[in-house]
């Protein structure tokens, strides 16, 4: 048997490798075994490779210094956008302009916070966590499918790539069908799909038959982002991707005709691959020592990039309380928060998700539902909820607090030196940001072994306290100095004396 781990995570995507980061920053020694012997496809570089990075994503990313590392190539050839616009997303193939957007409706967010979307290559992002995994001791093996799990009072044991591994915890981030997820005999619950979906690179004859952007029609949707790069929407029931047939010259031209209305050719294909909209969540993210995120644990359509960001929230919220479990200083019931906190939000984009489909599809009803969504996008209100959820910015934690700050990521606060608490997010640990210097709370803060900034800002929201965990979610809030009481157990919620 080799030598055992703190934690092993199976699956080397962007979700397993950010969550091997927290952990060794943490200082737990983390193996990651990757079933694919090669990291590199073709699927992962632009321009089916590009993923939209929501604000939450963004934030993980800046806190741990790592948000510079993913400069996206240049030029970015995305032409999928409506001419005369700024698009800021869009909704079931219907785009919202950023114009549209009030972001007055967000008082927890400061008007200079930053761009809530960023555009980042799929392969890039393996390897700028890969890198950073690396460089903190993490041990990455390619080629290694989990084939076996067994689960021990102390820990597990893990058979993949012929060898036998053992560690104290088990993460599977190894996708939809993940391996892991199997071996726990955990329910993935949900709905069935309702199209197969194509991702298609082929040389078109004439792509200018095509029009530009998401194209709903009678008989499905098409999108060409560029010439020769094709997504494509046949509401067949998921038969043909749960047929495990491969899609041909043939079978895509037919179907590209069919759906688009048009009389295009296909002279070569050179790339086509199928999903579903199909939505699972599993019921249960940790049994006992193991613990589920990304794909392993939600599975839903990949309509604007949602699963991607889902996946690094899980991973960065798990993260810091497996870190502490292991260290011996988690309060109680501190790794069951990550389950309490995730699943309502996988929840919440598979149902974003379905909804998307339900107004997609080629049928009288859909089409009604279509024409509505697209009128109330149009509208400042409409838009402005969109943004929201499509950028990420709604996205709250329920942490039994009442200041509307709780629960949500910490402000991009201007502070007149940030230096403290860029070293304090660059190490993953929690803080009290305390902007009116009260020796109370520095003295409440060092009992539990908690950092305390004292700090300023010019615009800092009405606050003058925040305890900010580790993952930068704010756990406690105040706007006055006699609070000590809420802070303390605040602090003894999620730090252990």
């Amino acid at each position: 048997m080799h030598p055992s781990y703190d934690v092993i995570i199976a699956g080397a995507g962007p979700v397993g490798l950010f969550l091997a980061c927290e952990l060794a920053l943490a200082g737990c020694a983390v193996l990651v075994l990757e079933r694919e012997p090669d990291p590199d496809s073709p699927l992962k570089r632009l321009p089916f490779g590009l993923r939209g990075l929501n604000a939450p994503t963004i934030a993980a990313f800046e806190r741990r210094g790592l948000l510079d590392e993913l400069a996206m190539p240049a030029p970015l050839a995305h032409t999928a956008g409506v001419p005369g616009s700024r698009p800021g997303g869009h909704v079931a193939g219907i785009q919202f302009s950023i114009d549209d957007v009030d972001t007055t409706q967000w008082p927890w967010r400061l008007p200079d916070a930053g761009a809530p979307t960023r555009m980042a290559e799929m392969a890039a992002l393996e390897r700028v966590l890969a890198r950073r995994a690396q460089a903190l001791g993490v041990t990455i093996r390619r080629g290694a499918a989990v084939d076996a799990v067994r689960r021990h009072a102390d820990g597990v044991t893990v058979t993949a790539g012929g060898a036998t591994f053992a560690a104290a915890w088990l993460a599977g981030c190894d996708g939809g069908r993940s391996a892991v997820r199997k071996a726990l005999g955990v329910s993935f619950a949900g709905t069935e799909p309702a199209f197969t979906g194509y991702t298609v690179s082929a040389d078109i004859a004439h792509p200018e038959l095509l029009r530009p952007g998401r194209n709903l029609t009678p008989a499905g949707m098409y999108l060409q982002s560029q010439p020769g790069y094709l997504v494509l929407q046949d509401f067949d029931g998921g038969a043909f991707h749960d047929s495990g047939e491969r899609p041909t010259r043939a079978h895509v031209e037919a179907l590209l005709r069919r759906i688009s209305g048009t009389g295009v050719a296909i002279e070569a294909l050179h790339v086509a691959t199928t999903w579903t909209d199909r939505a699972r969540q599993a019921v249960a993210y940790r049994s006992g020592r193991v613990l589920l995120a990304g794909d392993a644990a939600h599975i839903h359509a990949p309509l604007g990039g949602q699963g991607l960001n889902l996946g690094i929230g899980d991973a960065m919220n798990l993260g810091w309380k497996l870190a502490a479990t292991i260290r011996g200083k988690a309060p109680d019931g501190l790794l069951d928060s990550y389950h309490a906190e995730r699943h309502p939000a996988g929840a919440r984009v598979l149902d974003w998700s379905r909804a998307q489909v339900a107004a997609m599809a080629p049928e009288p009803g859909a089409r009604a539902l279509h024409a509505v969504l697209r009128d109330l996008l149009a509208t400042r209100d409409g838009a402005t909820y969109a943004a929201g959820r499509v950028w990420g910015v709604l996205q709250r934690y329920d942490l039994g607090q009442p200041h509307p700050l709780a629960g949500r990521g910490m402000p991009a606060f201007a502070f007149d030196d940030r230096s403290a608490v860029d070293a304090l997010m660059r190490a993953g640990r929690g803080f009290l940001l305390d902007f009116s210097d009260a020796s109370s709370r520095a003295t409440l803060a060092g009992e539990y072994g908690i950092a305390y900034v004292p700090a300023s800002a010019p615009e800092r929201l009405g606050t003058s306290c925040l305890l900010v965990r580790p993952d930068g979610i704010v756990a406690w809030a105040s706007e006055g100095r006699d609070d000590c009481g809420g802070l303390r157990d605040a602090m003894a919620r999620w730090f252990a004396a």
